[in-house]
């Protein structure tokens, strides 16, 4: 008897991922890359992201892996970088919306309307437009994975990072309509919610000795998180492993957020 063991394979798909050169998306696109699938790592900075490819491509043995700069903010440019996926390897079988912004750390009542603006247009709107531009690939088809990151943020107020925590809840919400929508032809859609992880992008959060005591006293898991442990959802998220998976708010926190 033979055990099939390609529960997690992704040989012959391809993904997308904005937000990819470093922290979080630099480790779920070289899962994705390990598992079979062909990435496109992408982020602003196209030195960057040539710098990750390099190293998905070396480890995988082959070119599996290319870069292609492009700033969330801009429709066309999101447009851009879906034509040149599709042109160098093919339709898309997995979106990772994992870029994100955060120009504003204070009060509510103090953000300028325009750092407002930035956050809800490059946490909400560029993650809709993206989905829209990627959705004719998978109809095609009929499957494909989306999965845009969000935070445990979402499910609480703060005192720093409203606005942040309001684009967040927006994406979440944004996921459902997506799974609701998209899933009778077979579409799923997930958000991925970390908690405190050690990223260039949290650094304010962690490190600091009272973030460090705080985690060493609530967090059931006793730690931080970190970019590494997001490889096995991204994987679980895009292969066949997740089936019967869409309009989930998946929390990656070490246990902080176990009863949301």
């Amino acid at each position: 008897m033979t055990i099939s063991t390609d529960l997690f394979d992704l040989t012959g798909q391809v993904a997308l991922l904005t937000g990819a050169s470093k922290g979080m998306g630099r480790c779920m696109a070289a899962a994705l890359a390990e598992h079979g699938s062909k990435v496109v790592v992408s982020s602003r900075k196209l030195d960057q992201c040539q710098l990750v490819v390099d190293e998905i491509n070396e480890a995988c043995g082959e070119e599996r892996a290319i870069a292609v700069a492009c700033n969330i903010g801009y429709k066309d440019q999101l447009q851009a970088l879906v034509d040149e996926t599709r042109s160098r390897l093919g339709p898309i079988d997995t979106l990772v919306a994992n870029a994100g912004v955060n120009p504003f750390y204070g009060s509510m009542s103090d953000i300028p309307d325009e750092a407002f603006d930035k956050i809800l247009a490059s946490n909400v709107r560029s993650n809709h437009w993206l989905c829209q531009m990627v959705l004719p690939d998978m109809l095609e088809k009929g499957r494909g994975s989306i999965m845009i990151t969000s935070s445990t943020g979402a499910f609480s107020g703060s005192e720093t990072l409203g606005t942040y925590s309001i684009s967040k809840v927006a994406d979440i919400a944004l996921i459902r309509n997506l799974a609701l929508e998209w899933g009778p032809r077979g579409v799923r859609a997930n958000a991925i919610c970390p908690g405190l992880i050690r990223t260039d992008f949290a650094k304010a959060l962690w490190d600091n000795p009272e973030a460090a005591a705080r985690v060493s006293e609530q967090t059931p898991l006793r730690r931080f998180g970190e970019p590494e442990d997001f490889k096995g959802i991204v994987v679980f998220l895009a292969s066949d492993a997740s089936a019967y998976v869409t309009g989930q708010a998946l929390t990656v926190c070490g246990g902080t957020h176990m009863y949301r």
